[in-house]
């Protein structure tokens, strides 16, 4: 094959694509694989040579522990491209505390200030500056992507024109009226996990577990490992469990939490890992989950086994600090009012595991909502369960 040769210097577009130098294209036009280097550097292979490498690779992986654990990162890192017309490719990159970000404390005891929602938002801020982009046509997030950047586009409208929010609703800014002081606020999910467990089927709240000091280890360390336990996970919340029938809650209280599925209100003392694990679909049914087949799931768990759970938990602590709650309550009754899509599966019970969330959004939070879309035959990983049906929503709303 020919060897990419020569220096050029090029920027992230709008949209987050890096362009490839036209002398690249042709090699490059029917696909290719970009993966992660040495000293953290992007790779780039063509079909033929990727298929060549790959192979490497594996026959490497056989000599012992040290050359399998570098073939499972490698492969991790590895991911599938075709460049557009202009030969351009998607980046995206992590959110703080997830995969290779640095810059963060991922201690119990440690510092949690940079995982302040605020600060979130300053980063995808900062991403843009650093890449010399002063305005982007929307910002999109889900899960708990979907509070970033919907905080992005109240705070920066300037900068983010449009948002299209996944899975997780945007109630606004914590409200700030008579008895709404920022310490009362951070009880609340303690004092209804006080009320759950006084069922008479004891249960738990997934987000009070997510906060408590041995979480992490319960996953990162759980009897089944990463890889069972993601799968697992992913399957439960997925369309895929047959059992997931969303439905509106009539109120934030203990009786109707409880109509939730376990892995958000969980038997009390069980871990999430145990929790999932009796949900672990069959052979045939992972052999059959296109949406998400093992060696992509092989890219997540070869991650988390490599730094654990903490990072991402701690963003379930800071919407428990008293703290960075009152820092957000500065922007009590301040509305979205860019251009915006909401975008969830139909049997995703994040749409309505916060009673009320989803009827503010459209009611008074978003005053530009221009829709609301609930895809069949998705669950809470609707754009990897129903890719083509949440690519055309997102082409018809950004036109």
């Amino acid at each position: 094959m020919k060897d990419f040769l020569g220096e050029y210097r090029h920027s992230l577009d709008a949209k987050g694509r890096l362009i490839l130098p036209m002398d690249f294209r042709g090699p490059l036009a029917d696909g290719a694989v970009i993966g992660i280097g040495q000293h953290n550097c992007l790779v780039v292979y063509t079909p033929e040579e990727w298929v060549r490498v790959a192979e490497e690779i594996r026959d490497m992986s056989k000599q012992g522990d040290a050359q399998l654990d570098a073939a499972r990162a490698f492969f991790a890192g590895a991911r599938d491209v075709k460049p557009d017309a202009q030969g351009r490719v998607p980046i995206a990159p992590d959110q703080r505390g997830y995969g290779r970000t640095t810059g963060w404390d991922a201690r119990y005891d440690g510092d949690l200030r940079s995982f302040r929602m605020l600060n979130l938002a300053r980063d995808a801020v900062g991403l843009l500056a650093a890449l010399g982009i002063e305005r982007v046509k929307a910002v999109v997030g889900h899960d708990f992507g979907s509070p970033v950047a919907a905080w992005c586009a109240l705070l920066r409208p300037d900068v983010f024109r449009a948002m299209v929010l996944m899975s997780a609703p945007f109630a606004g800014p914590p409200a700030l009226p008579l008895g709404g002081a920022p310490d009362r606020a951070a009880t609340r999910l303690r004092d209804m996990n006080d009320q759950l467990a006084a069922l008479r089927w004891p249960r738990q709240h997934y987000q009070w577990y997510y906060t408590t000091r041995q979480a992490n280890a319960d996953m990162w360390r759980c009897e089944q490992g990463v890889h069972a336990f993601l799968r697992a996970y992913y399957h439960h919340k997925s369309a895929d469990w047959k059992d997931n029938h969303p439905h509106a809650l009539r109120g934030w209280s203990a009786a109707e939490l409880a109509h939730m599925p376990t892995y958000y209100v969980m038997e009390r003392g069980q871990t999430m890992a145990q929790t999932v694990a009796v949900e672990m679909p069959g052979a045939a049914e992972i052999a059959a989950c296109r949406w998400l087949p093992e060696h992509e799931l092989g890219v997540y768990s070869a991650e988390y086994q490599r730094t654990g759970f903490q990072g991402g938990l701690q963003w379930y602590r800071c919407t428990q600090d008293a703290a960075c709650i009152a820092e957000l309550q500065t922007f009590s009754g301040r509305t979205i009012g860019v251009p915006s899509l909401f975008v969830a599966g139909a049997s995703d019970w994040g749409v309505y595991q916060s009673p009320g969330a989803f009827e503010a959004m459209q009611a008074s939070v978003c005053t530009r909502l221009l829709g609301c879309e609930l895809i069949d035959g998705a669950g809470h990983w609707v754009q990897q369960e129903r890719p083509e049906a949440v690519n055309r929503a997102l082409l018809e709303f950004l036109r």
